[in-house]
Formats: C-alpha cells, structure tokens, sequence
C-alpha cells in the first residue's frame, strides 16, 4: 500500500471491483497469508490421516509432495483471475457461469468455507483443553465455554477489519507459529523410530490414489474456492507467472515438510496415530515436555485462528454474491455467528466429529473440483481481462445461466460421486448414498475415492472444449 495512502479500520470494499489506487501488493505479498494459514502444526496431524490407507513411509511422502504441491498449484491457476478481474472469486466466477448461474457453485462455496472455518475452530478448542490437562489441571466446561468465546472473537474481529489487517496479522503470525513449529519438531525428533517407520508394508495404487485425493481435498482443494480473494489487489501488468508461484510457494512448503515429520512421528508410534484421530493438535501436545505446552498452545490455536481467518473473510464475500445485499463486514459477523454455533454443537454436544468432517469434505469435494475445472478452462481460454461491469449484470456479456457450465457441474458431479464412497458409514449415515459407479471400475479403488479427480479432469476438458465459442463470442461484446 503506498504510503500516502490512507488505510481504513475496517475495509469496507465488499464484492466490488478494487479500485486502481488500490491495487499496489506485490506477488510475493501472497506469500505470507497462504504460508501463515498452512504452517499450523495441524499439518503434522496429516501423517497419521495419511498412513490410514495403509501405505508405507516413501508413498506416503510422494503422495504428500505430490498432492499438496499441486493442489496449491491449481489455487494458484485461479489466483491469476484475481489479478485479471480484481475481484472476489466467485465474482469473478459469473464469467464462466453467469451472473446468476454463479449461485449454484457458490452455494457449494459458501457451504466448503463454513465447514472448514468452523472445523479449525473447533480444533482451537479441543487443543486447549488438552493442554490444560497435560499441565494438571482439570477442563471442563467452564474452560470450553472461554476457549471457545476467545477462539470465535478472535476469527471474527479479524475477519470484520478485512484485507489489510488480514494481511498484516499473517505476516507476523507467519515468523510466531514458525518458530515454535520449529522448536516442537527439534523437541519431538527423539520420539522418531526408523526402523518402524520403515517396517510400515507399501499399500496398493489404490490405497496411494486415495491418500493422495483425500491430501488435495484436505490442503489446496480446499481453499481453491477462495484462491482470487488475496490476488485481487495485485496490479493488472503482474506476470502470471509471478501470482502462480507465489501462491504455490506460500501455500505447499510448510505442509509439505510438516506432513513429512508427521509421517515420521506416526510411523514411529501407532498409539500416537490412534490418539490424533480424536483430537489431531492435543494429541501432539502429549508427547511435549511441560515447559514448552503453553507456547505450543498459544501459537498452535493461533496458527488455527490465521486458516478460520482467511475462510470467513471469503465466505462473507460469498454469501454477498449469493443475493444477501448487506456490508462485507456484516457478512463476515453473521458467518462468524454460525462458526460459533457449529463449535459449541461439536464440542459440547457430538459424539464424533473427524469422521463426518472427512466425509462431508468429499462429497463438497467433488463438485467443488469441477467447479475449479470449468473455472481453469474459463480463466485459460481468455485472451481479455474481464468486462468488470457485466460480471454485476445480468444483461451483460457473461449472461444471466450459462447453462453449459452448469451442465457440466452436475453430470460431472453425478459422476464423480459415483466413484466416492463414505469411509465413516457408522458416524455419517446421511452420506451412505454414494459409490453407485465403483462396480464398473472394481471396488478395489472403493478407497481411492476417484470422484474428485474425475469431477477436475472431466469438467476442465468438457469446459475447454464446449464454451471457447461462448467465450470468443463474449470477448467480442456479444
């Protein structure tokens, strides 16, 4: 931000086109809110979810390089929108969906960001009242009821104050959570048995195919939906290049190495990866010596905190693109009032919660991929930056329904859910429906849950191919 430039308390900028005056952040400013929300130690949990499948140590390490490297790498596709549009994503969206045609895949959005703001919320939680314990004393309600106010104030005020404290919260948050991450991973090297992690058998192409779906959807995946939000405010003339790798950078190297370790750590003590399952952060506070607990606390429910951020902020602009006229910072508040209500059923009230999560992420997962895979052909079939007012009329270029990209979102869903199965069919019942096409291709892939890559592979080329008319006829005012 030049710095004769004023910058508000509380950005007031909703889902509008950034003003020129505004647009000064540099490419590699998108750095620090995609590596401030991904270096949480959470990350470390992503080992004992990984070794799940029953695979060994080295494909589980390739799954994890693999798999979230490019599934940040496709986020970064979709930042470059923001640059070109310097607009929220799901403005920008309206281009290939239509103005209108843009609520279906937005609902979807919407429904993806409260999930997971909610999910690390309730994490932020969890981990507090184990490291209570582990300090000897005795949490209970009272100490939930406080963790949970302090964790849901905390992601809102931020949330409500916008971009610009956004950005400068995540670059401090960025060199805390680092450093203690850093300290926790030199304190817990000694737990590391190399000769069990290497004892762990090698899974089938199956099981591989499925740790590295589930590893998409877990990191990059799930913040595609947003992944223009934070570009928007880049200038027009950045190279594309520059926005990719920035967002590819900031946003895979601290899980890439986390999961890494974390696969050493769980590898080396399965009781360890059992006891993640329940509570992934608290888990790993156990096998920390006292002195370092409430620093570890402090910076892990902090690292949680900077991801709820970076959700809410973006699903408040969401929920204005679905029709709701109100201020972006009134937005933010009400999703905030719904992250608070999900943290209180779940801490207070479920009996489980993992479980549903992961199968809720998958079933979201799948048209969310080929959301992201029309949107990709979209944004790479342009030869134009956007026609900023007709992404706000209905009577503009991008049209009211562009039925073809729905049309490609549903048959692909359809079967892409068919290639999905439930992995929690006791805790989350209401999703049993799926895997209806596995019998066509063998239930040996049942784990590999094929849909999401399919939903991406199949929408990109049908979108590639079936709208470049449209789009040509778009570019040139039609």
């Amino acid at each position: 931000m030049a710095s004769d430039q004023k910058v508000p308390v509380v950005e007031t900028l909703g889902i509008d086109i950034v003003p020129e005056t505004e647009r000064t952040a540099k490419p590699s400013d998108l750095f620090w809110p995609w590596f401030a929300a991904n270096v949480s130690v959470f990350g470390i949990s992503y080992g004992s979810f990984i070794l799940w499948f029953g695979i060994s140590f080295w494909q589980a390490a390739a799954v994890a390089a693999v798999g979230i490297t490019f599934s940040f790498f496709l986020c970064g596709l979709i930042a470059v929108a923001g640059k070109r549009g310097s607009a929220p994503t799901m403005v920008l969206s309206r281009a290939a969906f239509g103005v209108n045609g843009q609520k279906v895949p937005g609902v979807v959005s919407w429904l993806t960001s409260i999930g997971w703001e909610t999910f690390l919320s309730i994490m932020a939680v969890l981990a507090t009242t184990t490291v209570i314990r582990q300090l000897g004393g005795n949490p209970g309600v009272v100490t939930s009821v406080i963790a949970t106010v302090i964790v849901a104030a905390l992601i809102v005020t931020a949330s409500v104050l916008g971009y610009h404290t956004i950005m400068k919260l995540q670059s401090v948050l960025t060199w805390l959570t680092g450093a203690v991450t850093v300290i926790y991973v030199l304190l817990t090297i000694p737990q590391i048995d190399w000769a069990t992690v290497q004892s762990v058998p090698a899974g089938s192409v199956g099981s591989v195919v499925g740790a590295l779906v589930m590893v998409m959807t877990g990191f990059g995946l799930g913040w595609i939906n947003i992944a223009a939000d934070w570009s928007r405010y880049q200038r027009r003339d950045t190279p594309d290049g520059k926005i990719i790798f920035w967002n590819t950078l900031g946003g895979a190297i601290a899980p890439v190495l986390l999961v890494t370790f974390g696969l050493l750590l769980a590898g080396s003590d399965p009781q360890l990866a059992d006891a993640i399952a329940g509570d992934p952060i608290g888990a790993l506070a156990v096998v920390l010596p006292t002195w370092i607990l409430v620093p570890f606390l402090i910076t892990a429910v902090l690292a949680l905190v900077s991801g709820a951020v970076l959700g809410i902020y973006s699903s408040g602009l969401t929920l204005i693109t679905l029709g709701i006229n109100i201020p972006r910072p009134a937005a933010a508040a009400i999703d905030g009032v719904i992250l608070t209500l999900g943290t209180i059923y779940v801490v207070f009230f479920a009996q489980s919660f993992l479980g549903p999560f992961q199968s809720f992420l998958i079933t979201l997962g799948v048209p969310l991929a080929s959301w992201a895979g029309i949107l990709i052909a979209d944004i790479y079939s342009r030869t134009q930056d956007y026609d900023e007012p007709s992404l706000y009329d209905a009577s503009g270029r991008y049209g009211n329904v562009d039925w073809v990209a729905i049309a490609i979102m549903a048959v692909s869903s359809v079967i892409g859910w068919g290639l999905v199965v439930n992995a929690f069919a006791e805790e989350a019942a209401w999703n049993n429906w799926q895997g209806y096409l596995l019998p066509l291709v063998g239930e040996h892939w049942a784990d590999a849950n094929l849909g999401v890559l399919v939903a991406l592979v199949l929408s990109f080329i049908a979108a590639w191919f079936a709208r470049r008319g449209t789009i040509r006829r778009q570019e040139a005012g039609a």
